[in-house]
Parts: C-alpha cells; structure tokens; sequence
C-alpha cells in the first residue's frame, strides 16, 4: 500500500500549516487560558475550503479523499488540537453522518452552509448513563402525527453549545434494542432544545463541549435520517468507524506538535556546555517519539485508503486510533520530560499538548473499547492484514 501524499495533498498540508502559523499558534494559549472558542477561525477555515475539502463538489466540497480530511485535522492538531477537534466533530460527525446516510433533499438543504462551515454541526449519541455503551441511550422520540418528539439529554457534545445543525439519535422503539434507535436532523432555535451547565475539562479548553438538553422537542418526520431504527445499524457504527480516522490524525497532530518541539527545544537548551540534544538520554526519547508516531500515521493512512477502496475498515480504523492515541498521550508526557521544568508551566505549549492529548484514549471509542473490537475481529477473521 503506498503511503505516500499526492501533490494535491501535500499542498493542503503545507497551505494548511501556513495558515496555522499565521491565524492559529500566536493565539493558542490566550484560547486556551480563557476558553476562547475561535468560532472565526472556523469560519475562515470554511471559506479557504479546509472543512469540506473531502465534501461532494455538487454542496460545495472539495471532493478528495479521507486521508486529505485527516490531513487538515492532523495539520489543525499539530497547532491547536481545539481547533482540531472541533473541525474532527464537524466534518467526520455531524456532517459525515449527513452525508453518509440522509435523503438527497436533506443533503441539499444542509451540506452546503455545513461544508463551507457558515453553519456548524454536532453529533449527539453520549449522554450521562451511556458511555462506552453507547446503544444505552435513554433519550426517547415519539412519532405525533408528522412529527417525533423527542425528550432526554446528551453530555459531553463537541460543539454542542455552538452548532447550528445537530443531528441527534433518540430511541423510537424501545422494544427493539439496538435496532430502535433512530438519528434525527434538529437546527438550533426548534423550542425544547437547550443547554446544560458549563463543562469546566483539563485539556481541549478552546473546544465546546456541552450538555444539550430536550424538552418536548418537536421535529418534522422528514428531518429523520434514513429509516426507523437505523440510528445505530449501520448509521452510527459506520459514522464511528470513520470517526476514528480523525481522531487517529488528531492524536498524530498533536503528536508531532510535541516531537517538534522537543526537538527545537533539545537542540537550543544547554546543560553542562552543550546541547541537551547531545545526551544519549534525550536521543533516545526523542527517536522513540518519532517511531512511534511514524507507525501511527501509517496505520492511520491504511485505514483511510481502505475507507476510499471501499473495503473493510473497522479494524484497521481502531487499531490506527489506539495506536495514535497511545503514541500521543505518551509522546507528550516524554515531550514535558525533555521541558523539564519549562514542561511544567505554560511558558511552553507542551504542557498543554499533554492535557489535551489524554482525550484522544476516550473520546469516540475508549483504548479499551478499541482493544475488544480488534481482538473480536482477529478471533472471527484471523490475523491476516487487510
């Protein structure tokens, strides 16, 4: 499998970093002490074309393939993994799932603004009593004559408090398990929708993340999404197993973000004459840190180029965001290590990549829920790479 970029896809990632080193980085750490939601930033990311660079030309989009749309997260991440997630959540989510699995007349109507990110979307399956489990979810929608109402709360929403579509799975047969589980399309300002108290998190400040809140929401019976009951199977399954290439590339941005840093730190920090890039010791970190996100990226790039081919994806998808994540979480502790005590405070971003990095082991798929999808997939098909 080649891996390696095309010209049009080296292009994005070297356009994308400039942007980034221009609009984003002097203001990363501002964002992140004040929970700064750069909504504006979004908004030119839309308008350059970044967010529905792998959206169908006839919304709007760019056309190109999944690795070109983990190129901007990953390009996003590496700077802000905010920003990243944010547009992770947009494209891949709320979008993605638009999509994969509405009618042509739903598409129509919503993809173009959320393509050009004039308007933003949010993808509601979390809620409090339903984590990993996610087909737990209690919130209900009742069909009323042409209209479902629906009743619950989500938590945990990216982009909840700020997303003007939100396309939420609600249970409709409650008799039917896995298989009564329906997604709806609900825009912001239909009476009944709101939200909750402020999420105060570790990491991932400049992110919205939000408890969203239905009360008696009533929603036109054309805004569902396919047919009853497809909410879970295959929406949502398929709308997670292409989630998590995102966040695979999220968790290699931030990643990189931290080798990099580590490197330029390594070289211009002096310790007892020379160099702290001199030691063996900081070498070895250093060159663990680059193996280890390399093996990331690639199984991220495999995932995304059997996605294209239209072949099974899920193992791969999962073993590209457990392998991903794990690196990040560990390169950052490393990259903080390599700081010192300049790794311990907010002089330096790295500290920052280490609090955000820990989401990419929970959201869309805890490492251990990763884990069991891989091992049942190796005990029912084998080995055998794709």
């Amino acid at each position: 499998m080649d891996f390696d970029l095309t010209d049009e896809q080296r292009q994005i990632r070297e356009t994308l970093a400039a942007f980034a080193e221009r609009e984003i980085k002097p203001h990363s750490a501002e964002w992140d002490r004040n929970e700064h939601f750069p909504r504006e930033v979004v908004e030119k990311l839309g308008a350059l074309g970044f967010i529905g660079v792998s959206f169908a030309e006839k919304y709007g989009g760019g056309g190109a393939d999944t690795l070109s749309q983990v190129l901007v997260v990953e390009g996003l991440s590496r700077y802000d993994a905010s920003v990243g997630l944010t547009c992770a959540a947009h494209m891949s989510l709320g979008s993605g799932h638009i999509a994969l699995f509405a009618s042509e007349e739903q598409k129509a109507r919503y993809l173009p603004d959320l393509v050009s990110a004039k308007k933003l979307a949010a993808w509601c399956l979390t809620e409090p009593d339903s984590g990993s489990d996610a087909a737990a979810l209690r919130t209900s929608a009742v069909r009323d004559g042409d209209h479902y109402v629906i009743n619950g709360s989500k938590l945990f929403i990216t982009n909840g408090n700020v997303a003007e579509v939100l396309v939420v799975m609600a249970r409709t047969d409650p008799s039917r398990g896995h298989d009564g589980i329906s997604a709806f399309i609900v825009e912001r300002g239909m009476p009944g929708l709101s939200n909750g108290r402020k999420i105060e998190k570790l990491g991932m400040r400049a992110s919205d993340t939000a408890e969203v809140i239905f009360e008696n929401l009533s929603v036109p019976a054309s805004n569902l999404i396919g047919e009853p009951g497809q909410g879970f199977r295959p929406q949502t399954v398929s709308v997670l197993e292409g989630g998590r290439i995102g966040i695979a590339g999220f968790a290699a941005g931030i990643a990189r973000g931290a080798l990099e840093d580590s490197i330029a730190y390594a070289r211009e920090r002096r310790q007892f004459g020379k160099p702290i890039a001199d030691f063996q010791a900081i070498q070895w970190m250093l060159a663990d840190m680059a193996t280890r996100i390399d093996a990331a990226w690639m199984l991220t790039c495999r995932a995304a180029k059997l996605r294209d081919a239209r072949r099974p994806f899920g193992r791969e998808a999962a073993m590209a965001k457990l392998c991903a994540s794990e690196a990040a979480m560990w390169a950052t502790t490393k990259a903080v290590q390599i700081h010192g005590g300049y790794g311990y405070v907010t002089d330096f971003p790295v500290e920052r990549y280490m609090r955000d990095a820990k989401i990419a082991e929970i959201g869309e798929g805890t490492s251990e829920v990763q884990r069991m999808i891989i091992a049942k997939s190796i005990l029912r098909d084998g080995a055998t790479p794709a």
